[in-house]
């Protein structure tokens, strides 16, 4: 089964958090879900509250097949976490897939890894990343998933099993969840 890591922040974008998340975990993905903060409960922008697997400082040491950031104005406190950049780094020398969505590739760019690669982002945070394909959804290049929003996190998703499991997995998925 593929793993993913999923660090949760306070003030997670919700929509960009549990969708991708739960069609990982309907193909099958063993999705952890890590705190940022001392606390496995978080809330997200929205006040969802969600209680996270483990805390990310616990399992930054493991290896992962996909590390997939979400959204939301908790972003600011990924880009700050320097242990969290050095994996989000091991991750990329690894040649194992990143994931990131809304401001997340923000995260990316501060740990070196947008230069020369084709991303998008939410038009909120195009003045950081002067390279932005502002009008597409998802963009892939060779193990960078990254997507604009909330809007297109569904997408996102599917676009993260086929990554992982194959086409055919992604297109099942969508078939069960009517997309």
């Amino acid at each position: 089964m593929p793993s993913v890591l999923v660090p949760l922040p306070a003030g997670f974008e919700e929509l960009e958090t549990v969708a991708p998340v739960d069609v990982l975990r309907r193909a099958g993905a063993e999705v952890t879900i890590a705190a940022l903060g001392p606390e496995r409960t978080v809330a997200g922008r929205n006040g969802m509250v969600l209680v996270a697997d483990a805390l990310l400082a616990d399992r930054l040491g493991a290896d992962y097949d996909l590390l997939l950031l979400p959204g939301g104005p908790g972003v600011k406190l990924l880009r700050a976490d320097p242990a969290l950049r050095a994996a989000l780094q091991r991750q990329a020398a690894a040649g194992r897939w990143l994931a990131a969505i809304c401001a997340a590739p923000t995260v990316l760019l501060d740990a070196g890894l947008l230069a020369g690669r084709r991303y998008t982002a939410h038009p909120s945070v195009a003045g950081e990343l002067p390279h932005i394909l502002a009008t597409e959804r998802v963009v892939v290049d060779g193990h960078l998933v990254t997507s604009r929003g909330a809007g297109t996190a569904l997408e996102f998703g599917l676009a993260l099993v086929k990554r992982l499991f194959g086409p055919e997995k992604s297109a099942e998925i969508a078939r069960s969840i009517g997309w």
